[in-house]
């Protein structure tokens, strides 16, 4: 079974070449690896293209984003199963087999796999809050992603039901993806750690952001407006986006920022929340 495994890339350097080497290494060998250079300024890229390994393909394109490299890349790739990671995360060497065993015994279009968290350098226990669930995960997800995209595998049907990622979202992609998902589809979870996820770094996105719950309001509104939702759905992410508005337009004013306050709260009106 061929697996696709996509990695984007922005001015990571040792650490893209890091996640490349353990992908390459893998025991599940049929595999191709399409990594896509998103407008790098650094060498991270440039030294990959001498690696003589075939199953490596590099794209690139200007600066659009971790979604828009993803999308890119998706839309390339020719696997029977699609496999994410991120440049400064690790698979385990028998990452892929094992996972494609769990799948293909359980059924599941999408599951992923626990993981061992690094920060800076120093193994740590992720909260409870972060607990990685199975089955049907949406009222659960709608407080933060419980889906690390370094731990996922999912099938192209999946991918076509649920895709793309949202070009528009700076941040909170998966966040938004996943708990689309999680309207249509169970998530398995093989309970071993596969995946060793690193954090801590000056560069990780979820530390250069500020204001993430933002970018969770624009998730949620558009699951609101298109997404068929059920009674107890409706009723969950209403509940839900009403506490984030109220949140953001409360950090607003207490920051002396009103015209964002009350550019949001019309944001909440037209949804009819607040």
């Amino acid at each position: 079974m061929l697996v696709s495994v996509v990695i984007p890339a922005y001015n990571r350097g040792h650490m893209l070449r890091r996640a490349a080497a353990s992908v390459l290494s893998q025991t599940h060998a049929e595999l191709e690896l399409i990594i896509v250079d998103d407008g790098s300024t650094d060498n991270s890229v440039r030294g990959l293209r001498s690696w003589s390994d075939r199953r490596l393909r590099i794209l690139r394109q200007q600066r659009k984003g971790v979604s828009s490299a993803r999308n890119l890349a998706i839309a390339q790739a020719r696997g029977d199963m699609i496999a994410l990671l991120d440049s400064d995360d690790v698979w385990m060497p028998d990452k892929l087999e094992r996972h494609l065993a769990f799948q293909a015994q359980t059924g599941f279009e999408v599951s992923q796999c626990e993981e061992v968290w690094v920060r800076n350098g120093t193994r740590i226990n992720p909260g409870l809050r972060h607990r990685k669930r199975a089955g049907w995960i949406f009222e659960p997800s709608l407080d933060l992603c419980l889906v690390s995209p370094s731990c996922v595998l999912f099938t192209p049907s999946f991918w076509k039901r649920v895709g793309p990622f949202r070009t528009d979202l700076p941040a909170c992609e998966d966040y938004d993806l996943w708990l689309r998902a999680s309207l249509r589809y169970s998530f398995g979870l093989f309970p071993r750690a596969l995946v060793c996820k690193y954090g801590g770094h000056p560069d990780q996105l979820s530390r250069k952001i500020i204001g993430l719950d933002l970018y969770r309001i624009y998730s949620l509104l558009g699951i609101l407006r298109q997404e068929p939702l059920s009674q107890k759905q409706r009723y969950l992410l209403q509940e839900n986006l009403d506490l984030r508005l109220q949140r953001y337009i409360k950090g607003c004013l207490k920051r002396y920022k009103p015209e964002e306050a009350e550019r949001v709260r019309r944001l909440g009106m037209e949804a009819g929340i607040v």
